[in-house]
């Protein structure tokens, strides 16, 4: 697919704003009203926010939705190879010539007034959505919520918080109970909320939001819940309106059953649409979101491992998707496989909260630059908190110098597992040279 025009606008829209990420609405604000208001006319939006999750309980809610026979519009970020996997307009991406256009009419709406790209990019996807029919609109908080490019919409359908984690400390605030009130910012007045499992001051400080809002939230726990049935073969669902028995997630790891419990109470919770108890069942069956725990097979990658290995890809990135990855990597037999971890992470991130969780199950890290990223973390400071962490750290050049490097330690008695993780930009490398297209 030629992406050559949509890229050339983008490219120009990166310079608009001085600063990658500069929480505010109030550009947001002014451009959509010279664009003619476009988040006024809209279908029925359900908001979802949260640090671990969203995307793939939007992805969830999605499938589910569809199952249900209805037409959804769906915004997500980032994407993993080409940007129009962000905008899906009534079940299928953005065309290029569509994307194009919006952007340029975007980019002569904005002038030269200062906007960011998220923001600009967003207010596309919103022109998009009020100019195609669809009976319901799924939107993922790009960062934050409260000041987030997405809180545009007065009214939704229903908003939802997934688990709230440290991450973005520099623009959310630097404790939990910050990011958490940065998160509900999204909550409004006579809007159904529901509530994800949360750590520490983070479920406080929402329901405490919920409260000033007049908003009685449907809490993890409290109000639904989601539990894998002893034998691990379903899980058992409950809320305020129904008991489900229900066939695991087609998404790989325990987590995924709390997701799914999400999309299933935003689905309960919202009236826009009517979404069966059948359609949940056949939601959960079909369900994708590439690059979370992702098994990859058949690629030119797979190529250079040996035979009888695994290769997954992951692109969770902070402390609470360490623990996710520990959970999943549990599962695989030490004495029969050789854990290998390639990572790649921005330098933002918290490299050392990631991997503390792998101790003791990962045999060995190596660290990978991210190409054409300019924040990303150097592979020798990778390496080195993967030592700290009490994991074997190296480094290697790229991630095919990385999987050459695994074929050659390879044992024939014990075929190496190998995940590369710690970042969706390099997760979106991987599946462009694994030749995978997300769609």
């Amino acid at each position: 697919m030629d992406t050559s025009a949509s890229d050339a606008v983008l490219a120009r829209l990166m310079r608009l704003h001085p600063k990658k990420i500069d929480l505010s609405l109030g550009r947001m604000e002014k451009l959509l009203a010279a664009l003619g208001n476009p988040e006024k006319k809209l279908p029925p939006v359900i908001h979802i926010a949260g640090t671990n999750g969203k995307g793939s309980t939007t992805a969830t809610l999605r499938a589910i939705a569809e199952a249900a026979g209805h037409r959804v519009h769906v915004y997500t970020s980032p994407h993993l190879v080409r940007f129009a996997e962000r905008i899906r307009l009534a079940g299928k991406l953005i065309s290029e010539d569509d994307l194009t256009a919006l952007l340029e009419e975007c980019e002569e709406a904005a002038g030269e007034d200062p906007i960011t790209f998220f923001e600009v990019t967003t207010a596309a996807a919103l022109l998009a959505f009020s100019r195609t029919p669809a009976d319901l609109c799924i939107m993922e908080v790009g960062l934050g919520g409260r000041l987030d490019a997405t809180n545009v919409v007065a009214k939704p359908a229903a908003v939802g918080i997934t688990p709230v984690s440290m991450d973005h400390e520099q623009f959310l605030g630097d404790t939990l109970a910050a990011i958490a009130g940065e998160k509900a910012g999204i909550i409004k007045e006579g809007v159904p909320a529901v509530i994800g499992p949360q750590m520490g001051d983070a479920a406080k400080v929402i329901m405490g939001v919920c409260e000033e809002k007049g908003v009685q939230p449907k809490m993890f726990e409290r109000d639904w819940q989601s539990v894998i049935k002893p034998k691990g073969d379903g899980f058992q669902y409950g809320d305020w309106c129904s008991e489900l028995d229900l066939p695991m997630p087609n998404l790989v790891g325990e987590h995924q059953v709390t997701n799914a419990g999400m999309a299933i109470a935003l689905a309960h919770a919202q009236k826009a649409v009517s979404i069966p108890d059948a359609a949940i069942r056949a939601g959960l069956g079909w369900v994708r979101w590439p690059a979370r725990l992702q098994e990859i097979k058949n690629s030119p990658l797979n190529a250079m491992l040996p035979e009888g290995h695994s290769l997954w890809l992951d692109g969770g990135h902070n402390p609470a998707a360490g623990h996710v990855v520990r959970t999943f990597l549990a599962e695989v037999n030490p004495v029969e496989r050789e854990i290998i971890l390639i990572l790649g992470m921005l330098g933002n991130k918290d490299a050392a909260g990631y991997l503390k969780p792998l101790s003791g199950i990962v045999n060995r890290v190596i660290a990978v630059p991210i190409p054409g990223e300019e924040s990303a973390a150097e592979p020798g400071f990778l390496a080195g908190a993967a030592t700290d962490a009490g994991i074997n750290g190296i480094v290697a050049k790229d991630v095919s110098a990385a999987l050459k490097l695994t074929a050659e330690k390879a044992q024939d008695e014990r075929p190496p597992f190998v995940l590369i993780g710690g970042s969706l930009y390099l997760a979106g490398q991987v599946l462009r040279a694994a030749e995978i297209m997300p769609g």
